[in-house]
């Protein structure tokens, strides 16, 4: 094998490996703010449509965020839990995803 070949297939290693990383902090950032916005979202989209029962299903969400309710405000205070439960899963789910790979390498 001559030198340039070795050094080649090296450089393709450490590009494999570079690739099959995940940046944990920017994939958490990324699920908190699309599952923060997705409540948001979904909050002021049923206080918009208003009617006689708004949001049951949603509404259940207050059994885990405590002080979310169906209402503007509501809406601020869930997309602040859901970009925090988003952040960490994203950053959980980016390093047990990047320890897998480094134990397959």
């Amino acid at each position: 094998m001559k030198i340039d070949e070795k050094e080649e297939k090296i450089a393709e290693e450490k590009l494999l490996k570079g690739v099959l990383r995940l940046n944990s902090k920017a994939l958490g950032l990324a699920l908190g703010l699309l599952c923060g916005l997705a409540i948001f979202i979904a909050t002021n989209w049923l206080v918009i449509k208003g009617g006689d029962t708004v949001g049951p299903h949603l509404i259940l969400l207050n059994q885990y965020f405590i002080g979310y309710r169906i209402s503007f405000l509501g809406s601020f205070i869930g997309f602040f839990y859901g970009f925090f439960t988003g952040a960490i899963g994203g950053a959980v789910l980016g390093w047990i995803y990047n320890k897998i790979v480094s134990i397959r390498g």
